[in-house]
């Protein structure tokens, strides 16, 4: 049994309760009254001052006894000094007394057991054997006393380490040492640290004056008289004169005689009569060219489709009743589960702050808060199961869905298919049907079309004589006309003809003299506006020509002037950017380099400071959780001991009423005996006067 030490010992003084007679106060033992000693003889002894004795023999013996105390006295003191170097020397190391206690009562042991088996005849071996026992067992009761106070010293250790826990756990951890960096000069970089130094400037150089182009000299232009035409162009065309011409014979028109034409009239016209067609033998289906039903395997559909769904049941573990029934084995000895614990913990607790822990609803509290902790266990397990059940029922619904899907797939196709042929069968006999209709069709219209072309010919050819021969009349009438009108016509045309010749001639000579006089004016004209346009443009291009070179010249020598001075200014601005670019340059980098050097200072410490405080928050970490580590299980043990004491005072009260209801039953059953053995008694002697009472009377 381990020892727990918030466990009190309590001693309970009502006999009652644990047996042992009944209660009450104990008996009262009346005190001797002192008699008075009588005047006697006195002793020196100081324990014996003021006390007379009658006899020497009394006093002897009085003396002698306070000599057997006073012996008594020293012996004890001296037992008392030795058992208090013995517990001094033994307590300052119990576990090492402890183990040497050990080893003598192991060696003892083994010497008994080498005399045990010798002759146990022999009186002195007897003797030895017990003197070894008693030796034995002396040495027992002493590592008993050890242990006790090695116990005693454990709890009181462990008394005081609960203490110090539930008061200030932080001094039951070791505080942790943190060794930390400090900052030296030599970790450090000084300021000034790759200083530059100053910048080197430099001074511009500038160029002299610039060369210079001199202005052109001024150019005279050449000038063009024009040559004129109208003169000789008038002297040519005075002697040119108009063609005339005169008409020659006039055309006479030929005529003839349209009554004088041979084969007119239709006598000798050829009839033809219309050739019928005779029609075929009419088409009828033959017995291969219908299509039965259906192709498809029904019973084939039906295997193919026979799907059975996949169930699955849930196991012991899977239900409530399982997963309760393994809840309710967490229970066996006693022990309670951790699932349980807090709901357990805090049913009691309701039921002692309510003062009603000890009772049978406490119990009927506890179990309930056991089972209500158990629910959500049962629900997730209930869930299990109807999830399993979901899917089993989804299986076979998509499986007979899926079987339907396919049967109905298969009777669509066979419908399809029966229905496919049915048409296919119809549309041949439509097709045979409309290929005779059509055949005879067309036999009575291609009758018609020979007759109607027969009889179309045979009135094409009576018309076509009936025209020929108007025609050949008219065409007479016509063409005599038509000669008589030609003539006049053709005559007309000459004299047209040579009337616009004449007139034509007279134009064309009236407009190519005119033509001729206004190309020749247009000609002068030109001829005089481009020599003066010629003279201008050469002077105008001269004096533009002169004032773009003297711009050009001047031009180019403000350019060239320029030229120099803007080389000579940014030379020097040149020089002085160069120079202020190089200190600012050193500047910059005098300025970085310091920033570089305080940066890397600065991070240097922080990594310090970093380093540092990541070291102590390590060290605070690990010292605040063996705290915290400490309190846990001080809290664990007050719970426990708290759990213990309701325990016990629990069982305590439930035995005390088991008690006191087995001695209520004895009560009453021995009552019931008594009233049962004085009726049995009663009837007896009632019997017995009632036999005398017969034999008296016979």
């Amino acid at each position: 049994m381990l020892y727990n030490p918030f466990m009190p010992s309590v001693r309970f003084l009502d006999s009652a309760v644990f047996g042992g007679g009944g209660g009450g106060p104990a008996p009262v033992v009346p005190l001797p009254v002192p008699v008075a000693p009588t005047p006697s003889l006195v002793s020196t002894f100081p324990e014996l001052k003021n006390k007379r004795f009658s006899t020497v023999k009394e006093r002897e013996d009085a003396e002698a006894k306070v000599l057997e105390e006073r012996k008594q006295i020293a012996d004890a003191d001296a037992a008392d000094k030795a058992a208090t170097e013995y517990a001094r020397t033994t307590s300052s190391d119990l576990t090492a007394s402890r183990q040497k206690l050990q080893e003598k009562v192991n060696q003892a042991t083994l010497e008994l057991s080498q005399l045990q088996a010798q002759d146990q005849e022999n009186p002195k071996i007897a003797e030895k054997v017990k003197a070894k026992q008693e030796a034995i067992e002396k040495l027992k009761t002493e590592m008993i006393a050890v242990s006790s106070a090695q116990g005693a010293e454990m709890a009181s250790s462990q008394r005081d380490l609960t203490a110090k826990a539930l008061k200030d756990p932080a001094s039951l951890a070791t505080n942790t040492a943190v060794d930390k960096i400090t900052e030296t000069t030599n970790q450090i970089i000084g300021a000034g640290t790759g200083d530059a130094g100053a910048a080197a400037t430099t001074t511009a150089s500038t160029a002299g004056t610039t060369a210079t182009a001199a202005p052109p000299t001024t150019l005279t232009p050449a000038s063009v008289l024009a040559s004129t035409s109208k003169e000789d162009v008038d002297k040519a065309l005075s002697t040119v004169t108009a063609a005339k011409g005169d008409v020659s014979t006039e055309v006479d028109a030929a005529e003839g005689d349209p009554t004088k034409i041979s084969g007119l009239g239709t006598e000798g016209l050829t009839q033809v009569d219309p050739t019928k067609v005779v029609p075929p033998p009419a088409r009828v289906l033959e017995p291969g060219e219908a299509i039965e039903g259906s192709s498809v395997d029904m019973a084939a559909v039906k295997e193919a489709t026979d799907i059975q769904a996949a169930t699955a049941d849930p196991s012991k573990k899977a239900t409530v009743k399982g997963q309760l029934s393994e809840l309710m084995t967490d229970f066996d000895g006693g022990a309670t589960p951790a699932w349980a614990a807090g709901a357990m913990r805090a049913a009691n607790s309701a039921m002692i702050a309510r003062g009603i822990g000890a009772s049978s609803m406490a119990g009927q509290a506890i179990v309930q808060a056991a089972m209500e902790s158990a629910l959500p266990i049962a629900s997730q397990d209930a869930s299990t199961f109807a999830k399993f059940e979901a899917q089993n029922l989804s299986n076979r619904q998509q499986t007979a869905l899926f079987a339907a899907e396919q049967r109905a797939s298969f009777l669509k196709m066979d419908f399809d298919q029966d229905f496919q042929a049915r048409v296919t069968t119809a549309a041949k006999i439509s097709d045979i049907a409309n290929m005779n209709f059509t055949a005879d069709q067309q036999i009575a219209l291609e009758n018609a079309r020979i007759a109607s072309t027969t009889n179309i010919a045979n009135m094409s050819a009576k018309n076509a004589k009936v025209m020929a021969d108007a025609a050949a009349m008219a065409t007479m009438d016509l063409a005599n006309l038509s000669n008589e009108q030609q003539a006049q016509v053709e005559n007309a045309k000459n004299f047209l003809s040579m009337d616009l010749a004449n007139l034509n001639n007279d134009q064309q000579t009236e407009i190519f003299k005119a033509k001729a006089i206004q190309d020749a004016i247009l000609s002068d004209t030109a001829a005089e506006n481009a020599s003066k346009q010629f003279n201008a443009s050469s002077k105008n291009q001269t004096n533009q020509f002169m004032a773009t070179m003297k711009t050009q010249v001047n031009q180019f020598n403000t350019t060239q002037t320029n030229a120099m001075a803007q080389f000579n200014v940014s030379e020097t601005n040149a020089i002085k950017q160069f120079n202020t670019e190089q200190i600012n340059a050193r500047d910059q980098f005098n300025a970085g380099n310091s920033l570089l050097v305080a940066q890397a200072n600065t991070q240097w410490r922080q990594k310090l400071s970093t380093a540092n405080m990541a070291a102590q928050n390590d060290a605070n970490m690990q010292d605040a959780k063996t705290a915290n580590a400490f309190t846990a299980s001080t809290l664990d043990q007050i719970w426990q001991r708290e759990r213990d004491l309701m325990s016990f005072a629990w069982k305590s009260s439930e035995s005390h009423q088991d008690r006191l209801n087995n001695i209520l039953v004895a009560q009453l059953g021995a009552d019931a005996e008594a009233k049962a053995a004085a009726a049995q008694a009663k009837a007896s002697k009632n019997a017995s006067f009632g036999r005398a009472i017969m034999a008296m009377f016979g």
